[in-house]
């Protein structure tokens, strides 16, 4: 099923849906739903509901808008390491970003004071249950879904240091939707699409089979340094065709319009806009 927070009546609205379209339910967002036990159970019995409501793109709200915590990780796809010469880690390289740093899937996306805009296609993993020094099987059972990011970077901040922070957590940058597919849907790790297109001009694309740590391994691995709970979000890295690893760099500019997709799950359509007035 898909699990999507959908704005609504000057509120937000979690819904429920599949092929046939939308349920709306009681709770504000997909967070809040899934916080009850018996959600699942509640949400499969909506899609039995005949009356199906018509959402429209700009509807979409980013689907966990409270995580307490967001980890990405660098470095993950085997072409992109290629483009930045670096070798293949043995371990995952992480950083964090925040919940201020996300956005919703049709969202413009409004950036300063960077002269270097990159755009990343993420596929992002959604946790839905408390797990905390697990294994790969035990971390696999606690992954909610999946759903599509793009880490937009400001490669100029990101550069100041050796630390990517920077460059990463500017507010409301960091799309992600449009809806969580759950993971009985799919497995990212047989091998999805990944797409990133700027004005229609393909610059990624790639398989997420390529990952060289999978979605288990990455909730896995993270949950040895902390508990990870439900609505919480992990990264998995972007692939290579980044502005940065060209030769002569074509950063973003103002009105160019980026869709990020992922085969199976959805696409984000966000259209970036410099704002020079602060």
């Amino acid at each position: 099923m898909r699990l999507a927070t959908v704005r609504r009546d000057g509120g937000t609205h979690a819904a429920v849906g599949d092929a046939a379209g939308w349920v709306l339910l009681d709770e504000s967002d997909v967070q809040e739903l899934i916080a009850a036990p018996d959600w699942l159970t509640r949400a499969a019995d909506a899609l039995r509901h005949p009356a199906r409501a018509d959402v429209d793109a700009h509807e979409f709200a980013h689907p966990v808008p409270r995580p307490a915590k967001v980890f990405c990780c660098g470095l993950n796809y085997r072409d992109h390491i290629v483009e930045t010469g670096r070798p293949v880690p043995e371990f995952p390289t992480l950083f964090a970003k925040f919940a201020d740093t996300l956005t919703g899937p049709a969202d413009d996306i409004v950036v300063r004071e960077t002269r270097k805009l990159d755009w990343e296609a993420e596929l992002a993993v959604i946790v839905g249950a408390e797990v905390h020094r697990a294994d790969r099987e035990q971390a696999r059972a606690a992954i909610l879904g999946y759903a599509v990011s793009n880490d937009i970077s400001m490669r100029d901040w990101q550069q100041r240091t050796l630390q990517w922070l920077q460059g990463k957590a500017f507010d409301a940058t960091t799309p992600v939707g449009p809806w969580v597919v759950t993971a009985d849907e799919l497995d990212p790790s047989s091998g999805l699409r990944i797409t990133c297109a700027v004005n229609d001009e393909l610059v990624q694309d790639a398989d997420t089979a390529a990952l060289v740590f999978d979605a288990a391994d990455l909730v896995a691995y993270v949950s040895q340094i902390t508990a990870l709970r439900p609505g919480d979000i992990v990264l998995t890295g972007t692939p290579g065709g980044v502005a940065l690893g060209m030769p002569e760099p074509r950063w973003l500019r103002d009105g160019d319009v980026v869709t990020t997709e992922i085969e199976g799950i959805g696409a984000l359509r966000n259209t970036i806009r410099f704002d020079h007035g602060r």
